[in-house]
């Protein structure tokens, strides 16, 4: 990360943090939130990367800079702990073509 900003550019388009906030501020992600997490989804960030971002595309502010990376650096660590569920095959089962046993 450069400290004059020289080339480089937000993980995102400003336009993409703008989205993800009006998205996360809609109704149906309140209630598809609140229904699985049981709380209000947490749009703050959002609306600070958007900021950042925007203060970068104005003023190429070191801070605004420093601010997007480590949201992002965030969001990728949140992401990185949850793992799947299911663990992904690299094969189909042996006798996946055989017909499946009837239960009576």
């Amino acid at each position: 990360m450069a400290d004059d900003g020289g080339g480089w550019q937000p993980p995102r388009p400003c336009e993409a943090y703008r989205a993800e906030w009006k998205l996360c501020r809609s109704a149906g992600h309140f209630l598809h939130h609140y229904y699985v997490h049981g709380e209000r989804p947490a749009c703050e960030q959002w609306r600070r990367d958007l900021d950042s971002c925007r203060e970068w595309e104005e003023r190429r502010s070191a801070e605004a800079q420093r601010s997007l990376c480590e949201s992002e650096r965030g969001r990728v660590q949140a992401a990185r702990k949850h793992t799947l569920v299911w663990t992904l095959r690299q094969s189909p089962p042996a006798d996946w073509h055989l017909p499946l046993e009837k239960d009576e």
